[in-house]
C-alpha cells in the first residue's frame, strides 16, 4: 500500500499561507464533553471566514460504515449528502493575525501516515505553535469556575496551569498522537481539556467553549471575540440553574460536588479533584440523577391537559 504522506492531501496553490501562524486543530469522533471543542470551532468559523488551503482525502482515512454520513431523502429521490471533509482553513483573528483552523472527522485509519502528512504541513508553513482543545467529563459543579487540564510538548508551555492528574492511561486518539509525534519532531504543541460537569457532558455547554477560548487566547496571543459565547453561556447556565432548583435530589448532588470542588481548591497541588469522599456521588450516579430529572420534566410537559 502506498504510504506517501503527501498524497493524503491537496493544497490550494493560489492561497498564500503566512509563516509563523498558529495551527488550531480539532477532530470530531473522540471525547468532547459539552461539545466544548466543537462549539469553539463553530464560533471561530462564524466570526472569521477564510479559504481552504489544504484538503485531506477522507476516502482513504474514514470508515464510512462506523460513522455513516447523513443523506436526505425527499419524497422520491436523494436530495442531499452531508459530505465529510477534513480541511485546513486560513483565518485571521480580530487583529489580522493568521490562524490555521484544521477540522473534520478523526481519521479511522493510517494514523501514522496522516500524522506524517500533518507534520509536513507544519514544517512547510513554519507553524510556530499547534493547539488542540476539547472537553472532558469531570466530577465538578457548573456553579464554580471550569478548570483546565493543560498538556504540551514542553513544560514551559503549561507553566501557568495547575496539574490535575498524575499518571493515567487512556484510549488513544489521532489528536493526542499528533501532539506526541510533533513533539518528538521538535515542534511546539499545547492542548487544553476543559473540565465539563458530568451531568452536562452530553449537552452543548457554551461555558466550556468560552473557557477554552480564554486558554487558547492566553497561549497564542490571538484575539477571539467572545460576546456570542458569553451570551450563550449565560443563557445555558440560567436554564441549568432553573432545572436544579426544581429538583431537591439534583440540588443535593450538585451541593456535594461544590463541597468537593471547594476542598480541592483549598488543598495542596498534590490533591486530586477525583479523590473519593463519603458524601460525593460518582459521576455516573450524578448523571443518572440529572438525566432522570430531565426525562421526568419532559414527560410532564408532554402530558395532555398540562399548562
Amino acid at each position: 500500500m502506498d504510504r506517501n504522506p503527501e498524497q493524503l492531501y491537496d493544497l490550494d496553490s493560489g492561497v498564500f499561507v503566512p509563516e509563523e501562524a498558529v495551527l488550531l486543530y480539532h477532530f470530531d469522533g473522540f471525547v468532547d464533553a459539552g461539545s466544548a471543542g466543537r462549539t469553539l470551532v463553530d464560533h471561530l468559523r462564524s466570526e472569521f471566514d477564510g479559504p481552504v488551503v489544504a484538503r485531506f482525502d477522507v476516502d482513504r482515512l474514514l470508515d464510512y460504515r462506523s460513522r455513516r454520513p447523513v443523506m436526505t431523502f425527499a419524497a422520491d429521490h436523494w436530495a442531499d449528502y452531508d459530505e465529510p471533509e477534513l480541511v485546513v482553513r486560513l483565518l485571521h483573528d480580530s487583529d489580522g493575525t493568521p490562524l490555521l483552523l484544521f477540522t473534520g472527522p478523526e481519521p479511522d485509519t493510517q494514523w501514522e501516515t496522516f500524522i506524517a502528512a500533518v507534520r509536513g504541513l507544519v514544517q512547510r508553513w513554519r507553524v510556530r505553535l499547534s493547539v488542540t482543545a476539547h472537553g472532558i467529563p469531570m466530577g465538578v459543579p457548573h456553579t464554580r469556575p471550569l478548570g483546565i487540564t493543560a498538556h504540551a510538548t514542553r513544560p514551559e508551555l503549561t507553566r501557568s496551569h495547575r496539574a490535575t492528574f498524575n499518571h493515567v492511561q487512556v484510549p488513544g486518539s489521532a489528536g493526542a498522537l499528533l501532539q506526541y509525534r510533533l513533539g518528538q519532531a521538535g515542534h511546539d504543541v499545547v492542548g487544553f481539556a476543559v473540565h465539563v460537569p458530568h451531568y452536562l457532558a452530553q449537552s452543548r455547554y457554551p461555558a466550556a467553549a468560552l473557557r477554552l477560548s480564554d486558554a487558547v487566547s492566553e497561549a497564542t496571543g490571538l484575539r477571539i471575540p467572545q460576546a456570542g459565547l458569553r451570551e450563550a453561556a449565560h443563557a445555558a447556565n440560567l436554564e441549568v440553574d432553573r432545572q436544579v432548583r426544581e429538583s431537591a435530589e439534583v440540588a443535593d448532588v450538585v451541593a456535594a460536588l461544590e463541597r468537593q470542588y471547594d476542598a480541592f481548591t483549598e488543598a495542596s497541588p498534590e490533591s486530586n479533584l477525583l479523590a473519593d469522599t463519603e458524601e460525593m456521588p460518582s459521576g455516573d450516579e450524578l448523571a443518572a440523577h440529572f438525566e432522570r430529572f430531565l426525562a421526568e420534566q419532559q414527560q410532564g410537559r408532554s402530558e395532555p391537559g398540562e399548562n
